[in-house]
């Protein structure tokens, strides 16, 4: 199924700004791109887009209350700009099984202020002999990193939860 389709049923009957929680996990990206999704989604705090072919996430719009982005299982390397300007309340961001090769994909992440989550599972950049100290000096807002925090405490499920 393509995202609009999708986007379509997840709506049901429902505006896109009663939407909190907009999962399209699976579906079929266009070209690799997002599509359907727009700011008129405003009150989104959860966006999943797992495993839906993306390449880049240059489309995506601005979601001033999104929180939680789940893009695991794609194809995404890079273009993590947009993602500073435009969804300035991120707190949770999953990019496991992406392209992502070298820390200084990941410096646009220093733009957001409150983002306490990061998890790169399955990326090459953590292949990288100091990966895991490189990414909470870049990220000092960072509180756990693929589910540890500094320390290699594991999160515990009200920290990695929603909200």
């Amino acid at each position: 199924m393509d995202m609009k389709k999708r986007i379509h049923l997840e709506l049901r009957n429902r505006t896109p700004s009663d939407v909190q929680e907009l999962v399209l996990d699976n579906c079929r990206s266009n070209e690799g791109k997002m599509e359907g999704i727009t700011e008129e989604f405003e009150n989104l705090e959860l966006l999943s887009l797992i495993n839906v072919g993306l390449i880049n996430v240059s489309n995506i719009p601005k979601l001033g209350k999104l929180k939680k982005l789940e893009l695991s299982d794609n194809r995404i390397s890079g273009g993590l700009e947009v993602l500073a300007e435009r969804l300035v309340n991120l707190t949770h961001l999953n990019l496991s099984g992406n392209k992502f090769k070298d820390i200084s994909t990941l410096e646009p992440l220093k733009k957001l202020p409150i983002l306490k989550s990061l998890d790169l599972f399955n990326c090459e950049v953590t292949n990288l002999g100091d990966y895991r100290e490189s990414i909470f000096k870049l990220l000092p807002q960072l509180t756990y990193l693929d589910g540890y925090d500094i320390e290699d405490c594991e999160a515990s499920d009200s920290d990695e939860g929603f909200g």
